[in-house]
């Protein structure tokens, strides 16, 4: 199947190519999906376990949302990564520290590679992510809170700008139609003022 929604945002990277964002259509993009969060590298991302029917039906839970979005990111034209936003205020995250207005939170799963991997891959992808946010969402900080487990996603965080924050514990939600368990993370935090002024 293919999708046939359109990005909402690109950006031409220098020597890197064309980042483009688009709305993840959960019928065309399920396969895909599925195909990336049930691989051992993606295991913090907590789908494993999951069908191809129930990554569908949780992308179309997200795509009824007003408060979280989820997008592929393509290069070139070659979908790349997953990227999930939120509304910080509307997540379970906000039981953990002080939510500030225009707080949106960010989850971010790169694809597999096809070939060797490519330094500074992740990080241009996620400074145009960071741009579209800042230029077209309403966001005045992005919070992502990784496993606290997972040493890499937090370095690739923090190398682009990210300060770290305490280890929180996200709690368990369990409701008829989504299912999440508690889960040790690392807040980290990207304000665009506080990386001006270091700059």
């Amino acid at each position: 199947m293919i999708s046939t929604r359109q990005p909402v945002y690109s950006h031409l990277v220098e020597g890197f190519g064309t980042v483009a964002i688009t709305p993840v259509d959960p019928a065309a993009d399920s396969a895909l999906i599925h195909g990336w969060v049930t691989q051992e590298r993606a295991r913090f991302w907590g789908m494993g376990e999951a069908s191809r029917e129930l990554v569908q039906e949780i992308y179309e839970d997200v795509d009824r949302r007003t408060t979280h979005h989820a997008f592929i990111v393509s290069r070139d034209g070659e979908q790349v990564a997953l990227f999930q936003t939120y509304d910080c205020a509307e997540d379970r995250v906000s039981e953990c520290y002080e939510v500030q207005p225009g707080d949106v939170g960010l989850h971010l799963l790169i694809g597999p590679s096809k070939g060797a991997a490519e330094h500074g891959f992740t990080s241009s992808l996620l400074t145009v992510f960071l741009g579209f946010q800042f230029s077209v969402g309403k966001a005045r900080r992005v919070i992502a809170e990784p496993d606290a487990r997972n040493e890499k996603a937090i370095a690739v965080l923090v190398r682009n700008g990210f300060a770290t924050g305490p280890e929180i514990e996200l709690p368990e939600i369990d409701l008829p139609e989504v299912y999440l368990p508690a889960k040790k993370a690392r807040l980290t935090v990207y304000d665009p003022r506080a990386a001006a002024a270091s700059a």
